[in-house]
């Protein structure tokens, strides 16, 4: 019998429209665009109000909670410090080797750390191996990243839309027709066969296609390292000059004057340090007094620090005797950050965020692309991906990037917080597993278990776990999977699918699950995709319980094909992240990208089909 459009199935088909929508154009918050649709659901009752928030204490989300948890002890305990060791002598130095190594590696961990984690904590790991070995940044950094995603599909761990998946099938298992097979839920290593085949092709792609896809241009940013601050200033970002001292005489105008004020000066230099009595520091707020006796250390080249010394009356010294240890390359100096999709500087100027004043740290250019803005920058509003030029105390930079509102690229001297905890830190990591795998535990209990002991044992406390989760991701994903329950309650999903079989009438299997993998693959470009998982998982069940094909396939297929997001630097967090330290342009995704889509469309297919044949 055919299903006729009800009312509900309308609201939720706009509910579906007005999510993707936003979450393309972006015009409100992706979480916010959640939270919308969630409360939308509870007030029209698409689903019984006392489920409408269940998605927060779903298996899914508590998992997801857990492994974010965990990737961040791992790295915290420097699990990915021995690492970047370990590569080091595996590669010897040698090009080829080298990406083989990082890529497996990276492979290897994308299997239990989720993918926006995994680049940020591969990004720096990455350029400290370029740095020491001369490999170009841009030759390693997109192979590392499309890798994060061929893997990412090897287990149940580290990938959201497969945790999300279950969570689905339990709610398409309750809305199936009469006689219809329940449709069994993943185990952790059910996709292992998918995600296997696919890791390894990853890996291969880059070791035979690197050099002939990837731009052989000289990369700059090999020069990013603490030691050589001003050439790097020089040949990356225009910023020529020399550092210096500067006095402030009782004659100088400049007394009385803020940093801010002195800063809007015609010729004025940047001034990256001041010591007033016997108190120094990076980075002085734009509030900052100046007095007599004031030594402001600055950056400009020699001529134009000479005509603003003497046009304001102050004394030069370019031996920094009074502020010596600000610029000692030990202790600070010059690096760069990326600004990851989950930051909360989005859409705030470099002046709103007030970084010297929180932080210590000075914002020098903002490189945008192909742009690189040096001139005001504290009115450039953020972008994600957008690569900022810091300077600061090693220090101060490692505490503010505890927040995860920036992530920091450059090689910087950093002592492990906790190398002591390795083995607890590992050891509950392996212990999560093995519960996940040998036992009738939900994944979220066993994941939490890990977890829990980290916490008690000291690897993490309770405030570093609280800042390892992703909030934004964990608002996303809890908040839209009602809105896959409601596309099956309503039978929406039916609807969709009866519709899809009237226009490809007949078609074989092979048809159908093309055009599904297809279609999900193309909405993750430019939504989430957790988003495309919860849309089209319902849609593909009721296309396979109504052809007779294998439901888990269909799910399966979406599922993997939500992370096939190879094509745009904006399809992926992790991709977004690695496209200014890189240097990568939009010809650079597409040339890389189009062949490996195709590649691992056709793999995605041809293994699950193989897997339930």
């Amino acid at each position: 019998m055919a299903l006729t459009l009800t009312p509900e199935m309308i609201l939720v088909l706009g509910l579906v429209g007005f999510t993707m929508v936003m979450l393309v154009l972006e015009w409100i918050r992706a979480d916010m665009v959640a939270l919308l649709v969630v409360v939308t659901i509870g007030l029209t009752g698409l689903i019984p109000g006392d489920q409408v928030f269940n998605g927060f204490a779903g298996n899914a989300v508590i998992a997801i909670i857990a492994i974010m948890i965990m990737g961040a002890g791992l790295d915290r305990a420097g699990v990915l410090n021995l690492t970047a060791a370990f590569v080091m002598r595996m590669a010897r130095g040698v090009e080829s080797r080298l990406g083989v190594v990082v890529n497996s590696v990276t492979s290897l961990f994308s299997a239990v750390i989720p993918s926006q984690a995994l680049a940020a904590l591969m990004i720096p790991v990455t350029s400290r191996l370029s740095a020491r070995t001369g490999v170009p940044l841009s030759r390693l950094l997109l192979p590392m990243s499309f890798c994060i995603l061929t893997a990412t599909n090897t287990t149940l761990i580290a990938n959201s839309p497969l945790i999300v998946l279950n969570d689905l099938i339990a709610s398409a298992n309750s809305n199936l027709p009469p006689g219809a097979h329940t449709i069994p839920k993943f185990g952790l290593f059910s996709v292992t066969p998918v995600g296997l085949v696919l890791a390894v092709t990853g890996v291969l792609f880059f070791y035979a296609f690197t050099r002939k896809l990837l731009p052989e241009r000289e990369d700059d940013r090999l020069k990013v390292t603490p030691g050589r601050t001003e050439s790097y200033f020089a040949d990356t970002y225009g910023i020529v000059g020399e550092t210096a001292e500067l006095t402030v005489t009782a004659e100088s105008p400049l007394v009385g004057m803020s940093i801010g004020e002195v800063e809007q000066l015609h010729g004025a230099p940047l001034i990256l340090a001041i010591k007033n009595g016997n108190e120094s520091r990076v980075a002085p707020p734009s509030d900052q007094m100046i007095w007599v006796g004031t030594v402001l250390g600055v950056l400009a080249p020699k001529e134009a620090i000479g005509v603003f010394a003497n046009n304001q009356l102050c004394r030069v010294s370019t031996r920094m005797r009074q502020l010596g240890e600000q610029f000692n390359t030990t202790q600070a100096g010059i690096s760069e950050a990326v600004i990851p999709p989950s930051s909360r500087f989005i859409k705030q100027t470099v002046g709103e965020l007030r970084l010297r004043k929180r932080f210590g740290i000075s914002v020098l250019a903002v490189n945008r692309g192909d742009e690189v803005f040096r001139e005001d920058v504290r009115a450039v509003a953020l972008r994600a991906g957008d690569t900022l030029v810091l300077h600061s105390k090693w220090r101060d930079l490692m505490l503010a990037q505890e927040d995860r509102d920036i992530v920091v690229v450059t090689d910087v001297p950093k002592d492990e917080a906790r190398p002591g905890k390795i083995w607890q830190a590992v050891g509950f990591f392996v212990l999560a597993k093995c519960l996940a795998l040998f036992t009738h535990l939900d994944l979220s209990v066993a994941m939490m278990t890990g977890a829990v002991g980290m916490l008690l044992t000291g690897v993490l406390n309770m405030d570093e776990a609280y800042k390892a989760i992703n909030w934004k991701t964990i608002f996303v994903t809890a908040c839209l999977i009602p809105l896959g329950w409601s596309m099956d309650s309503t039978g929406t999903a039916s609807w969709i699918a009866q519709e899809v079989l009237q226009i490809l009438g007949g078609a074989p299997q092979w048809t159908l699950q093309l055009s599904i993998a297809v279609l999900t693959l193309l909405f993750s470009q430019v939504m989430s995709n957790v988003g495309a998982t919860v849309m089209m998982v319902p849609i593909a069940i009721s296309v396979a319980v109504s052809t007779g094909g294998n439901p888990s396939a269909y799910a399966l297929i979406v599922a993997v094909s939500s992370s096939n997001t190879f094509l745009l630097s904006s399809g992926h967090p992790a991709l977004m992240m690695v496209a200014g330290p890189g240097g990568y342009r939009s010809k650079d995704f597409l040339r890389v990208g189009i062949p490996l889509t195709i590649l691992v469309l056709t793999l995605t297919l041809v293994t699950i089909n193989y897997m339930y044949r």
